[in-house]
């Protein structure tokens, strides 16, 4: 990775995510209306249990995402999910996780409900200075982030026990032995951070993977060691080699060992993903077939990943590589 390369990773990485606003397939004509401007108890998502965004007293700090009817969308995998930059706008990703909860999951994003911000999502800073010892200096003098690793571990303590806590809308309707743990960019990173936890079943690590060395975006020490503590299967998904994260993922890739493993990137791709396109773009469609093969068993949404022939293998935007996965 050239010096410059890099020291736009360490910036961009761990101050600001950038939510590509390209249209997504088979979308209506014309722009998605930014998410800010649905009413949060407005359902959307392509699935059949559309989603509403909420917050719960009991669990600040957080967003979630569940369908408006609980009683009818059978229990409910948990995701907990991790924001690009560590922001603490819990509905930055909403189109992206009200699509997934709208096929019966409950989301949990860190962060709160935020206005929209200049700048967010659109446009980065003007990058640091590219020289060698602005590489250490930029990975060491990145501000504190604005969450934390252990709200993913926090909103996981909270969904366990509103689903045994009598008189909560939760009662009995999640299904806690099925977790799962994602982000984007610096909350990809939180995702990895996270997932030696033994209740996390599988781990998606969006636009992102860990810097060379150390790093400290998250608020931790964090080396590539930490690959070791992997104990459920795991997809890396990027853009391609214009996706500032592209080498850091198919680095975290070439290290995993004993861990089933999915990599793939869309071509033509950038680091702001699908996730701000209606209901998510071909982002979600694929995050949600990984937690429908793996949380509920669904082997039609495996077919995305397994064989030769798999759905992503197949589809010539999408480039692919597999560990332990047939």
């Amino acid at each position: 990775m050239s010096v410059r390369r890099l020291v736009i990773t360490v910036y961009l990485l761990g101050i600001t995510a950038a939510l590509a606003q390209a249209p997504a397939p088979g979308a209506p004509p014309g722009p998605a209306p930014r998410p800010a401007e649905v009413a949060a108890e407005t359902p959307i998502g392509s699935g059949p249990h559309r989603a509403v965004m909420e917050t719960e007293a009991s669990l600040p700090d957080h967003v979630l995402y569940r369908p408006a009817n609980l009683a009818e969308a059978g229990k409910l995998p948990v995701l907990v999910w991790g924001n690009g930059a560590c922001a603490d706008s819990g509905n930055a990703f909403r189109w992206f996780l009200s699509d997934i909860a709208s096929y019966g999951y409950l989301a949990i994003a860190t962060g709160v409900i935020t206005p929209p911000r200049a700048g967010f999502g659109t446009s980065y800073a003007p990058a640091p200075p590219a020289s060698a010892a602005s590489v250490t200096a930029g990975a060491a003098n990145l501000p504190p982030p604005a969450t934390k690793t252990a709200q993913l571990i926090e909103a996981i303590d909270w969904a366990i026990a509103e689903n045994k806590r009598p008189g909560s809308k939760y009662f009995g309707r999640l299904d806690t032995s099925h977790i799962a743990v994602a982000g984007q960019s610096c909350g990809g990173v939180q995702a990895i951070e996270a997932s030696g936890d033994p209740r996390i079943a599988t781990t998606i690590v969006m636009n992102s993977g860990l810097l060379p060395g150390e790093t400290t975006m998250t608020g931790t020490k964090l080396t590539k060691d930490i690959l070791t503590k992997y104990h459920g299967p795991v997809a890396y998904i990027s853009g391609d080699d214009e996706d500032i994260a592209f080498t850091n993922a198919e680095d975290d890739f070439d290290r995993l060992r004993g861990t089933p493993a999915f990599r793939a990137y869309l071509r033509g791709m950038l680091h702001g993903g699908t996730y701000n396109d209606r209901n998510g773009g071909e982002f979600a469609g694929v995050a949600l077939a990984w937690l429908n093969w793996q949380l509920k068993g669904d082997r039609k949404s495996g077919a995305m990943f397994t064989g030769a022939q798999c759905g992503l293998c197949v589809n010539p935007r999408w480039v692919v590589r597999k560990k332990g996965i047939p």
